[in-house]
């Protein structure tokens, strides 16, 4: 029975692709994905055959997959980060329900978040939340309620798509809803280009991150009421106790 492996490639450095996904991908000759994320590893796969959509058409791109699984051959279906964070995986399991005889096999990836908190310091190392400001997929209302609740239970918030030419002014109306409950002072955090060519990083304060042009390739961290910047790095507590009183 021919498989699809829905690959997370991770921040988009060969040297973040993990392990499993490598063996995945040198075993599959068929590739598909969106255009920008498949041309993250032409050059290290340069023999196998490239299949892409735009974005916009992920449910063509996952029936494009099941076609060709159907016609006996593996397939990767190549997704950024991890596939199970705002990737295909979720999509290929709906689309799969007409695609008995493929079967499935998702293969983890290290998502933007815990990349882009590796590169600050340690900004997630207590509660968190994971949300994006695309309303592509989801209504601006319901990004509202999600951005006020985080920020009411004091989470330190990761945003993913926090900007894009159509939307330049949503990082700003996201700030505007956390200072709802959040402090100006509220330490915060921005990486672009995760592990990838021009990789760029910033510590600043949630007054500053109001006013700080940001577009699809960054990802922003707003930090709890515990957060603090300790070297230039961004640093959450665990929590513990004795190490809050200085002990």
């Amino acid at each position: 029975m021919s498989k699809i492996y829905v690959v997370g490639l991770g921040p988009g450095a060969r040297s973040q692709l993990t392990a499993e996904a490598r063996e995945a991908l040198s075993r599959c000759p068929v590739m598909v994905g969106y255009t920008v994320y498949v041309d993250l590893i032409r050059e290290t796969f340069p023999e196998k055959r490239y299949l892409t959509t735009p974005m916009t058409k992920e449910t063509d791109r996952c029936r494009m997959a099941f076609e060709e699984a159907k016609k006996g051959v593996d397939v990767a279906m190549i997704c950024s980060g991890d596939a199970g964070v705002y990737g295909m995986a979720g999509l290929m399991y709906e689309v799969g329900q007409a695609y008995p005889e493929v079967e499935l096999e998702i293969i983890p990836g290290i998502t933007a978040a815990t990349g882009g908190a590796a590169v600050l310091g340690a900004p997630l190392m207590h509660d968190f939340a994971v949300i994006s400001l695309s309303d592509l997929l989801t209504p601006w209302e319901k990004i509202e309620k999600r951005l006020l609740g985080a920020a009411m239970a004091d989470f330190v918030i990761c945003l993913y798509n926090p900007s894009s030419k159509k939307r330049r002014d949503y990082l700003r109306r996201a700030c505007d809803l956390l200072l709802s409950y959040k402090k100006e002072d509220t330490v915060c955090g921005i990486v672009r280009n995760i592990g990838r060519d021009g990789q760029y990083a910033r510590v600043l304060p949630l007054r500053e991150l109001r006013e700080t042009e940001v577009d699809m390739f960054t990802t922003v961290f707003i930090g709890n009421e515990q957060t603090r910047e300790i070297g230039g790095k961004m640093v959450t507590p665990r929590g513990y106790r004795d190490v809050e009183r200085g002990k």
